[in-house]
């Protein structure tokens, strides 16, 4: 991940600066700003590569992006761009079409034609993610997704929203994934991504089967991820929330070559170990920190990460003297 900061930059250079980095870092955009709010003006960007997908992680305050008729003539990678709301208010223009999107709300549009992304209209700052891929990775024709270019996907109804989840859940935790979860996740982004666009083209007829599956899976896994901490998280639990049979879960997660017990454990464990190295929570007792996330037997939770890392949760936070 590289990281773009205006917040050590005197204030009458920043949004010089960041005018500078839109042209140049990512898609070739001009960036603008209202004159009376330049002095305030204050912007961080995270750039991060998960394989084919170009992701940036965007907190700023007001400003509009242009992707301009003249930038296109001069360079054109072809690509889609998605947006997602994670808080605050955009708006975005594309062939004609407005759109207003609120907090996990979605939006298409194609890097070949001109559109301008307005972030909030207030001095309250706003955070987006922005994808950038080739339009190769979507199966669908292209005549098909112009109908939703410029528009608002909802994010909080149907598809649309497991994709929204999806994506807030990847951006707020991106710093925690290792370079092998990383690889994974531009799979299951575009997989994400492209269950939310069949949705809203009503044509899941031309999702292939596979990516179905695959969706639904990342699906099934933001929602343990958000409910890490329920001690009664079980297969049948996480069945009947997806309306699918118990042995059809197990199929899921045994093709991805992990039963649904033991990821449910491993992500319980990490959440474990970083509680532990945190000086944060020094005061913690490790049962505690256990109960928290959804280890119900203090022996079977020590027993569990002594099995996954070689040391008891007290050795592990010893290495951490912050934390003890």
């Amino acid at each position: 991940m590289e990281t773009v900061s205006t917040a050590e930059l005197p204030a009458k250079e920043r949004f010089a600066v960041w005018r500078e980095v839109s042209a140049t870092r990512w898609l070739p955009v001009v960036a603008g700003c209202d004159p009376h709010l330049e002095s305030t003006f204050q912007v961080q960007a995270d750039f991060s590569e998960l394989g084919p997908v170009q992701m940036v992680l965007m907190t700023t305050t007001p400003q509009w992006i242009h992707r301009t008729p003249k930038l296109i003539r001069r360079s054109d990678p072809e690509t889609f761009l998605v947006t997602c709301t994670v808080h605050g208010r955009v708006w975005t223009e594309q062939d004609d079409r407005h759109a207003e999107l609120h907090v996990g709300d979605l939006s298409l549009r194609d890097s070949s034609q001109p559109c301008l992304t307005r972030l909030t209209p207030s001095r309250q700052a706003a955070q987006m993610v922005f994808l950038q891929f080739p339009r190769a990775f979507l199966p669908f024709p292209q005549r098909d997704l112009r109908e939703l270019m410029g528009l608002r996907i909802p994010g909080d109804q149907g598809v649309g929203a497991l994709s929204s989840q999806f994506l807030l859940h990847l951006a707020r935790h991106l710093h925690t994934f290792s370079p092998a979860d990383t690889a994974r996740l531009s799979v299951l982004t575009l997989d994400m991504l492209t269950a939310a666009l069949a949705s809203e083209l009503d044509a899941h007829s031309m999702v292939p089967p596979h990516t179905r599956q695959s969706a639904l899976l990342a699906e099934i896994r933001a929602f343990i991820l958000a409910n890490l901490g329920d001690a009664h998280l079980s297969p049948d639990a996480i069945a009947v929330a997806h309306h699918i049979s118990r042995r059809y879960l197990h199929k899921l997660f045994h093709a991805d070559g992990h039963t649904v017990a033991a990821w449910i454990r491993e992500r319980r464990l990490r959440q474990c170990r970083r509680d532990l190295a945190d000086p944060r929570l020094a005061a913690h007792p490790i049962g505690a920190i256990a109960a928290r996330w959804g280890f119900t037997s203090p022996a079977h939770f020590s027993q569990a990460f002594r099995s996954a890392y070689g040391l008891s949760p007290r050795q592990f936070r010893q290495q951490y003297p912050g934390a003890r």
